[in-house]
């Protein structure tokens, strides 16, 4: 058995079944192989992708025109609720620790994660988790209806299935801080020799920063959820105003927690951007230490902003423009990524291949988030748009043409090295174009809507936001039928060996430790830590 030098050249034994592969469903319940626990979240976050799609399908239907249609209101607050739970803990985050299980171990030349049973145990917490989240509308009461931020006063009027939702996100955060601790010990420790923290592939920075902000801010959330789950059922009142509490004390926990959580689902997306781009323009990705140094920005800033989201509750002036100077302040390290990323492209030797598709798309409709972000920045323009369309068009620009835009393009741009074929060029530019326009029909109306005042999660409506509201209901339809095709048309093949072979390095412009292993990438990668050039970015001999 040959043992693996870690950093510091001790051996490190490897156990027996790292030197074979295990067949059938062993292989994967018992999984302790980064790539199969990678390929585990997101079969797992593309599930919930389609659970929560699902919801979204039957918002938008209801909304089609005014009148109740399908589904009354308490029902549709249910769908609501679930639908931002589900997306947000269920198919962003795992798709995104996916990744980096996937692509963190390759990318700096180490043999697996650093705690490969504590990674198949923070896995194996998400299906559970997911399945109870899903099943609340099966309990007495219905699920949740709360909206997803599970506010007090509201949650502590909730049927039972609230105790389970809130179970649910337990079992989830203790997987993403698992998942967290994982990532930073095979960050720090399990570098091969020559991969300096400054060398490393910005995918590597994004995601041990972001594993900082995971651990920082998940204990804040599980300590919110708590405290109303024992004002439900142990007599307290951190959130109940009849026994001393304070509602709004909840959306200062929540939120302290939900600013970053808005951050640790953007700032992966922006390494996997800050890859693809300089692969597609045939240049070193421009400004690399100022990239890395704007993502520690963004995140430190993350820290600071959290009662932006809470401008009409009564805040005092003075805290009023201390968060609102804050927020305005995060444009700038944001803005210089966008900067970097436009200049590594310019005069670059640009081809537009899928991935390059996805990137392009999302620095486009991500920089329209970003603008629409400033305008409620501002606190006089927020008390009038405040808990309106306005505000689900801002986020979701973010959140959907931001983090799944940059998982589409993640997915086309590393998948021909994770399952050893290329995917159909065509059905990936049908994908990209169907999914681009139909996004944009579905969420561009909805700044409309809320600039006329329509509230969210409102489930009918007065006849003057009729029209936005059908355009934005086709609209998201086609973008849902976007998702089926994609795994139907790409995936699907890919999985089944469809298609024509990967070469080694199939991206003339990709540099990484990844393209120095065959596509597909072998069970084990770099049992012996590789011997890199100066770049780090290629193996000698």
């Amino acid at each position: 058995m040959s043992a693996v030098l870690d950093n510091h050249g001790h051996a490190a034994g490897h156990d027996d079944h790292h030197h074979h592969q295990p067949t059938g469903w062993r292989r994967w319940v018992y999984a302790t192989n980064h790539k199969d626990i990678g390929t585990l979240y997101l079969l797992f976050s593309f599930t919930m992708l389609m659970i929560g799609g699902l919801l979204a399908m039957l918002i938008r239907a209801e909304l089609f025109q005014p009148g109740l249609q399908i589904v009354n209101p308490e029902l549709f607050n249910q769908f609501t609720t679930m639908h931002g739970l589900i997306m947000v803990f269920g198919a962003i985050m795992p798709s995104f620790v996916g990744f980096a299980n996937w692509m963190i171990p390759l990318q700096i030349g180490a043999a697996d994660m650093a705690f490969a049973r504590m990674n198949n145990f923070s896995f194996w917490l998400l299906p559970p988790a997911g399945i109870m989240l899903a099943s609340t509308f099966f309990m007495p009461g219905g699920a949740p209806a709360g909206g997803w931020t599970l506010y007090a006063p509201l949650s502590a009027q909730m049927p039972m299935s609230l105790d389970a939702a809130i179970f649910a996100l337990h079992i989830m955060g203790a997987s993403s801080i698992m998942g967290a601790i994982n990532i930073i010990v095979t960050i720090l420790n399990m570098r091969a020799p020559g991969m300096t923290l400054m060398k490393m592939p910005i995918f590597c920075w994004a995601w041990l920063i972001t594993a900082y902000l995971l651990i920082a801010v998940m204990p804040v959330f599980a300590g919110a959820i708590t405290m109303t789950l024992t004002d439900r059922h142990f007599g307290t009142s951190f959130f109940n105003p009849a026994g001393g509490g304070d509602p709004v004390m909840f959306q200062h926990i929540f939120w302290f927690f939900g600013h970053p959580e808005v951050y640790i689902m953007i700032l992966p997306a922006f390494g996997m951007i800050s890859q693809i781009v300089p692969t597609f323009a045939r240049k070193r990705l421009f400004g690399y230490t100022s990239m890395v140094y704007a993502i520690a920005a963004i995140a430190t800033l993350s820290m600071i902003v959290w009662a932006h989201h809470m401008f009409t509750t009564g805040m005092p002036v003075t805290g009023q423009l201390f968060f609102m100077y804050g927020t305005m302040l995060i444009a700038i390290p944001t803005g210089v990524k966008v900067f970097n990323w436009t200049a590594t492209m310019w005069r670059g030797s640009l081809s537009f291949e899928t991935p390059m598709l996805w990137a392009v798309g999302f620095i486009f409709v991500f920089t329209i988030g970003g603008f629409t972000g400033v305008i409620p920045a501002v606190v006089p323009v927020d008390t009038q748009i405040q808990d309106t369309y306005y505000i689900i068009a801002h986020f979701h620009y973010v959140l959907v043409a931001g983090s799944l835009f940059a998982i589409f393009g993640g997915y086309y741009y590393w998948s021909p090295k994770w399952t050893g074929v290329m995917y159909n060029e065509t059905r990936g530019q049908i994908h990209f174009w169907w999914s681009m326009i139909s996004f944009n029909l579905t969420f561009f109306p909805m700044h409309f809507l809320g600039l006329a005042g329509m509230p969210r999660r409102y489930a009918d409506y007065p006849m003057q936001f009729a029209d936005f509201n059908m355009v934005a209901s086709i609209g998201g339809f086609f973008f849902g039928a976007a998702q089926v095709y994609f795994f139907f048309a790409v995936v699907l093949p890919a999985l089944r060996g469809k298609g024509d072979k990967a070469p080694q390095r199939p991206w003339e412009g990709a540099e990484g430790l990844e393209w120095e292993v065959p596509s597909p990438a072998p069970f084990h990668t770099f049992e012996n830590p590789p011997k890199l050039d100066e770049t780090a970015t290629r193996v000698i001999g």
